[in-house]
């Protein structure tokens, strides 16, 4: 079996699943920040449907709601999704809801970390709600919540093969075909190609973590 040949398979399966976190990321960092707002309103109705939601998303598996995403439009409103590679919107779609919803918890745990005299500082000096928490709460909100958002992540890379189940082409699906014809080094290469990706995404936060550290010299 030609060595390159498999190399330029592993590489093509592997650059689906970085589009995939490529995406999720994109659409999911923001979408997160809106979800935190409507678990944290003032308006009771939405508020408990925000958070309704975030709880069955939290407390069901990513692989669940893949299948629900791609299968159910079809199958309960005769709808598909469009474009070239369906699978991979349905994915995407999933993944994104899932990270939005774990992303919105850790918001709102930054947010409502920050001691309320934060706010009443920003007040007596004249700042409305929206410039008190922009110019002040905001950058104190980011440096908590960086650790916690690292870890999600890196979960978010790893998560990304789950796509595979409802035939999405990725890294682990290629190298599976190979196996099944009993080449069995291309797994530990997925394994290689994984591990790279994820320690340059922890020198990169850390890097952002340190850079955030303005406490320490």
């Amino acid at each position: 079996m030609n060595f390159a040949a498999v190399n330029a398979d592993l590489f093509l399966g592997f650059f689906e699943n970085i589009k995939l976190f490529g995406i999720t990321l994109l659409f999911a960092i923001p979408l997160g920040l809106v979800v935190a707002f409507g678990s944290m309103t003032k308006f009771a109705p939405l508020r408990m449907l925000t958070r309704a939601f975030v709880w069955v998303i939290r407390g069901t598996p990513l692989m669940l709601q893949l299948f629900v995403v791609f299968y159910v439009p079809g199958l309960v409103f005769d709808a598909h999704f469009p474009g070239e590679n369906p699978r991979m919107t349905a994915a995407a779609v999933a993944f994104i809801i899932n990270y939005a919803c774990y992303f919105s918890e850790i918001y709102r745990g930054g947010i409502e970390g920050i001691p309320k005299g934060q706010y009443e500082a920003g007040q007596v000096l004249g700042m409305t709600k929206t410039q008190t928490f922009f110019k002040v709460v905001l950058m104190q909100v980011v440096k908590r919540i960086v650790p916690p958002m690292g870890n999600e992540i890196l979960t978010l890379i790893k998560d990304t093969s789950l796509a595979r189940v409802i035939g999405v082409l990725d890294i682990i699906m290629v190298a599976g075909q190979f196996s099944a014809r009993g080449v069995i080094w291309p797994l530990f290469y997925t394994a290689v190609f994984f591990l790279l990706f994820c320690g340059i995404l922890t020198i990169v936060l850390g890097k952002i973590e340190k850079k955030l550290d303005y406490y320490k010299g």
